[in-house]
Parts: C-alpha cells; sequence; structure tokens
C-alpha cells in the first residue's frame, strides 16, 4: 500500500482563530491538502481540498466565506495537477472519503464521477440542515448529485486494518480521521480539522471555529490516545509540519 501527500490549496486567515492570544491584525498561511491512498483493492482519496474556480474568484464559489479564507495559491497548485504527478487522473479514484464538509475539503468532488464518496452519517445531516450555509457548508462543493455513502462509528474500508475510518467529532459534528497502516513507513492518522494545529492538541486549545468545544477535547483525547500506539498524527493545517513531509509522486510505503 502507498500513501500519497497531495497539495490542494493554500488559505491566508487570522491567526486568532487558531491561537488565541494572536493579535487580532495577525493572519496565518495554511496549507490545504488531499491524500492519496493506493490499497490493492482501489485507489481512495482522503478529502478533495478547494475547487479551482476559487484562485480567480473565491466570492463567486465561495460567497462571505471567501472574506474568511483567502486563496493564496495558483490553479496548478490545486488537487488535480497534483494527482496527475502521480500517474492518476480523476477516473482512476474509486472512492472519496471527505473528512468533513467544508469547501477546503470537499471542493474536487466533482471531478471524481466514478468514486464512491464517503462522509460520516452526522456530517451529511449537517449539511442538509436548515442555514447550513451560515455554518460553512456550501452545497456548490459538498453536493454534485453523486450517491454518498453514510459512515457511522469506525468503519475498516477494506477490512484488513490498512485503512481504518475514525469519527473525531468536535470540529464539526461528523469530522472523521483515517488511521492508514503502511508497512515500512508505519501508521499514520489523518485528522484533518480534528487537529488543524499542533499546537492546538499540544496545549488542548480549541480553535474558535470549533463547532463543539467539549467533543473536541474528547477528540483530542482520542488522537493523544493513537499517537501513542505510535502513529504519526499528520494535522490539517500545520505548515511547519506539511514542508516536513513528502508530497507528489514522492510518497510513503
Amino acid at each position: 500500500m502507498k500513501l500519497n501527500f497531495l497539495p490542494a490549496g493554500r488559505l491566508r486567515m487570522k491567526k486568532s482563530i487558531y491561537v488565541a492570544d494572536a493579535k487580532r491584525s495577525e493572519t496565518i498561511d495554511l496549507p490545504v491538502s488531499s491524500v492519496l491512498i493506493r490499497h490493492k483493492q482501489g485507489n481512495v482519496l482522503f478529502d478533495t481540498g478547494c475547487h479551482p474556480s476559487v484562485v480567480a474568484d473565491a466570492e463567486g464559489r465561495w460567497g462571505p466565506l471567501a472574506r474568511v479564507m483567502k486563496p493564496m495559491m495558483r490553479e496548478d497548485e490545486t488537487l488535480l495537477p497534483g494527482l496527475a504527478c502521480t500517474g492518476l487522473g480523476p477516473d482512476d479514484i474509486d472512492i472519496v472519503v471527505n473528512s468533513h464538509f467544508h469547501p477546503d475539503h470537499c471542493g474536487c468532488n466533482q471531478f471524481f464521477r466514478k468514486a464512491t464518496i464517503l462522509a460520516h452519517a452526522k456530517e451529511i445531516e449537517a449539511a442538509k440542515a436548515p442555514g447550513a450555509d451560515a455554518a460553512g457548508y456550501l452545497k456548490a462543493d459538498w453536493d454534485y448529485g453523486q450517491p454518498i455513502e453514510p459512515v457511522n462509528g469506525e468503519k475498516d474500508l477494506f477490512g484488513d486494518s490498512r485503512l481504518v475510518l475514525i469519527p473525531l467529532p468536535g470540529h464539526t459534528p461528523g469530522t472523521m480521521g483515517a488511521l492508514v497502516s503502511l508497512d515500512r513507513d508505519g501508521k499514520f492518522l489523518l485528522a484533518s480539522d480534528a487537529v488543524s494545529l499542533r499546537q492546538n492538541l499540544d496545549a488542548d486549545a480549541t480553535p474558535r471555529n470549533t463547532w463543539n468545544v467539549e467533543q473536541q477535547l474528547k477528540t483530542f483525547a482520542e488522537v493523544r490516545r493513537i499517537e501513542k500506539s505510535g502513529a504519526t498524527v499528520v494535522c490539517g493545517h500545520d505548515d511547519a509540519q506539511w514542508q516536513g513531509l513528502r508530497k507528489g509522486g514522492d510518497g510513503y510505503e
């Protein structure tokens, strides 16, 4: 089995969203990623990043949300060019797992027409609720009419414990992570926004954009438990960690 980290965008946001004592004028640049997992039973993408149209017209795609998170990438720094570096195209992807349905995590779903979309049942419910757009769920990103398979609890995707989806709620009602077990490079917990920045986990400090603080603190404890078992925790938007990861065609096995 192989794992490849793929660039899928870059955003500028207020640092105070993630760091409580940051000045209101401070900003932080955040990487956006997708992860390709190549298993003998199928090719899986964990998250699909930002839609390429936001490079030229973020407000046209995201509306008022574009004032909160500003795209800072070129179009060739979105998902599809990165995927091409691995020798695969959209039709080669069998499964798309969305950690949650915020637009920087599901923006390119529309390109994977042959894939099955997986998301937690509570996330699907939240995205369909009245007024969901105010909570960051934009129908133009998460709903393209493709069948979405709901996940409840943990899900061993291929039945061999190599890729296990794990509920990590708090950031949103149905945030999920993925525990990937590789032969050579060990275990990786793809935490997505369950741990946006490493310092949030280390300080037990929930970001301002947390949906439920109590659930988030329980998720932090669960992530630390998984980390103690030997897994490398891959944060959703930690630039220092991102710079140290092998990316594109240079992956992990």
